[in-house]
């Protein structure tokens, strides 16, 4: 086999899984939020005052189809790196760091990208809400690398 085993920290496991709750519960946020709060759509209504009830409603659609997207890409990121860190393989840290790059440049994103409003696109408490998981990102990319 020229897939050889890393001792991979067992510490990072649980991490992981950990990694894969805060992603859903993120997502789930993003949800419960169109349903009860509608923080987005209030923050896309103040950034566009002149679109109409139905207008702001796409628009929340639009964002829960992206948030929702990102959120099963980073599950499954999440399930294949713990996995790959369960059984050892040595592409795991690797896999992992690549995650967390990839996962902080999208909640940056969110956070910073102004539309053509000059508002920053996602309501803020989502956006924030992205770096939930990318914290748990950190630590278990650190237990990645850490040798036994």
């Amino acid at each position: 086999m020229s897939e050889t085993l890393h001792p991979t920290p067992r510490a990072a496991v649980p991490v992981l899984w950990a990694g894969l709750a805060a992603t859903a519960l993120v997502t789930a946020y993003a949800w419960l939020d169109a349903a009860t709060t509608r923080v987005l759509a209030g923050h896309v209504a103040a950034s566009y005052p002149a679109l109409g009830a139905a207008e702001v409603d796409a628009a929340v659609a639009a964002y829960l189809a992206i948030l929702t997207s990102v959120g099963v890409l980073g599950a499954v990121t999440w399930v294949v790196v713990a996995r790959a860190a369960r059984r050892g393989r040595a592409w795991a840290p690797y896999a992992g760091t690549a995650a967390l790059v990839l996962a902080v440049a999208v909640a940056l994103a969110g956070l910073t990208v102004r539309d053509t409003s000059g508002d920053v696109g996602l309501a803020p408490a989502l956006g924030w809400a992205q770096l939930l998981p990318c914290a748990v990102g950190l630590v278990a990319v650190t237990l990645l690398w850490r040798r036994r």
